[in-house]
């Protein structure tokens, strides 16, 4: 395959030698474009060396062969990282003023960009636009990961790290030549995500540590399969939800509830992966609760709240799928596996992803892995990795239950059954 690596003018760049590094050994053709300022971080003998292919930034050089046309139209595959506030706004525009920017308008193939830069400039309201242009572009803009940045900073806007990019290119062109690639196209599809919060008073809840992004990365990949896609989103950080999809913003579980219920009224497929709160507070305080005087402390007395899932799957319309999301641990009592062969013949989901959760696993910015057990809790596939892994493992299984169902399923333009 032949890879184009764009660099842009962060600190980030010094990463991405190993991109390159990777793709090499994996076998592919690797012609690397820096900008000018990416070139103050990494020089070209160093990219030069590393691709054995010459390096350049101006659309003067190669200009007999006129390079920036050229090499885009002979691209498999285009990866710019990092991609900086400045290179994104440059691309969004249609701004071509040097090698990089230019052979971005020629290219048709798939375009993968990894952002790296400060917080601030992420969330800025410009680059935020700027990134959605992208993505309506069909561009795959990643999220940055959240971590230390420059200096003593810490927050969204760190480089992925160099695996990560690479696996998700090569999900990317994956997604681009599998046949059924737009395999939801016409569906209409629900995923909760986030972390339900339950109140105590104006100021302390109940909550969990669910970042919400899995159901974001489902989300999105079922928006990329073509689906028509809403997204119930609980308490989940603004700068990761995705584009070209509907979100609904909830808080607490009967917020949840309400949201899905009424979603489920028109959705072929729903997926609960949203952690939801088991209880919530009897009563909430208008105010703000005081210490007591004596040091004592009040009991805080909870009730159960419904359960969201069991409540879908009794409900579902004909021909609806219902997938559920479980996270376990494991206990003297059974293994997170055992736990969740129990939940799946207790709720009755078509589909229930059990994982196992931890301090280092499952929540936040972590890899993830689910078994995928049916109605009867016998597993039908496993999955493992980013989380965008563990939503193309989830969607593959939808589609092929969609189409046991009904063997007229076969992708983009297949008869399904209207709510």
């Amino acid at each position: 395959m032949r890879v184009l690596l764009g660099v842009s003018g962060g600190i980030a760049a010094y990463k991405v030698p190993a991109v390159l590094r990777s793709l090499r050994e994996d076998g592919h053709a690797v012609r690397v474009i820096p900008t000018r300022t990416a070139l103050q971080f990494v020089g070209a003998p160093t990219w030069e060396a590393l691709s054995g292919e010459p390096v350049t930034n101006s659309v003067f050089d190669g200009a007999d062969t006129v390079d920036h046309v050229r090499l885009g139209r002979e691209a498999d595959l285009v990866i710019v990282a990092p991609a900086t506030a400045d290179l994104l706004a440059r691309a969004a525009s249609g701004i071509a003023d040097d090698l990089l920017t230019a052979t971005l308008l020629t290219v048709t193939c798939p375009v993968l960009m990894a952002p790296a830069m400060h917080t601030e400039m992420w969330q800025h309201p410009a680059t935020r636009t700027n990134v959605a242009t992208l993505r309506e572009r069909g561009v795959q803009v990643l999220d940055p990961a959240v971590g230390r940045l420059t200096g003593a900073d810490t927050g969204p806007g760190r480089l992925p790290e160099p695996e990560e990019i690479v696996h998700a290119a090569m999900g990317l062109m994956a997604a681009r030549t599998r046949p059924g690639a737009q395999d939801l196209a016409g569906l209409r599809v629900t995923v909760s995500a986030g972390g339900t919060r339950e109140y105590l008073d104006p100021v302390r809840f109940l909550g969990n540590r669910s970042s919400g992004r899995q159901g974001i990365a489902l989300a999105r990949a079922a928006a990329d399969r073509g689906a028509e896609v809403e997204l119930v989103a609980a308490n989940v950080d603004a700068s990761l939800l995705p584009e070209g999809v509907q979100v609904t913003a909830v808080e607490t579980t009967a917020q949840l509830d309400e949201a899905m219920h009424r979603s489920a009224e028109r959705a072929h497929v729903l997926v609960m992966a949203a952690a939801v709160a088991d209880f919530r507070p009897a009563t909430t305080n208008e105010t703000k609760t005081k210490k007591r005087g004596d040091g004592a402390v009040a009991p805080i007395e909870l009730v159960q709240n419904p359960d969201i899932l069991a409540s879908l799957v009794q409900q579902k319309a004909s021909g609806q799928v219902v997938v559920g999301f479980a996270a376990e641990t494991g206990d003297a009592e059974g293994s997170v596996l055992e736990h969740g062969r129990a939940k799946a013949r207790r709720k009755g989901a078509d589909l229930l992803a059990v994982n196992a959760v931890g301090t280092d696993r499952g929540f936040g910015d972590v890899p993830n892995a689910v078994h995928l057990l049916d109605a009867g809790g016998t597993d039908v596939a496993q999955g493992s990795g980013s989380k965008d892994d563990v939503a193309t493992v989830v969607w593959d299984a939808v589609v092929r239950l969609l189409t046991q169902r009904d063997p007229a399923h076969s992708g983009a333009g297949s008869a399904r059954t209207e709510r």
